[in-house]
């Protein structure tokens, strides 16, 4: 079963991050991803941009209309996930609790089954 664990980012929480602690958490995704790919869990993950450079495309008047941000009333977003394809639930709450970003407090892993999927042919 596949699951989309999210990383929900609050940026004041990463300013406040010390070299070190920096450092750790790049170590821990590097290493986190290493034993998924060698467990044969791994998919794909990604890191995305900060919300400010976002383009929202929605319809207006039944056509569609390009605007800067999503700028929700939140200061979290989303700043990355990892795809994983696991046995079950319980395999993807382990998993998720093993990324640096679940020891830091303002820091939350969302998880969510995979519905559908479409990985292309390359």
């Amino acid at each position: 079963m596949k699951y989309l664990i999210l990383m929900q980012v609050d940026p004041e929480v990463l300013e406040r991050l010390t070299d070190e602690q920096q450092r750790r958490i790049g170590d821990g995704h590097a290493a986190f991803t290493a034993a998924t790919k060698e467990r044969g869990e791994f998919i794909a993950t990604q890191a995305l941009a900060d919300p400010s450079r976002s383009k929202v495309v929605r319809a207006t008047g039944g056509q569609p209309e390009v605007t800067d941000g999503p700028f929700v009333e939140s200061k979290e977003f989303m700043g990355g996930f990892y795809l994983v394809d696991v046995e079950d639930e319980a395999r993807a709450v382990e998993l998720a609790k093993q990324i640096p970003d679940a020891m830091i407090p303002g820091l939350a892993l969302e998880l969510r089954p995979v519905m559908f999927s479409d990985l292309g042919d390359g």
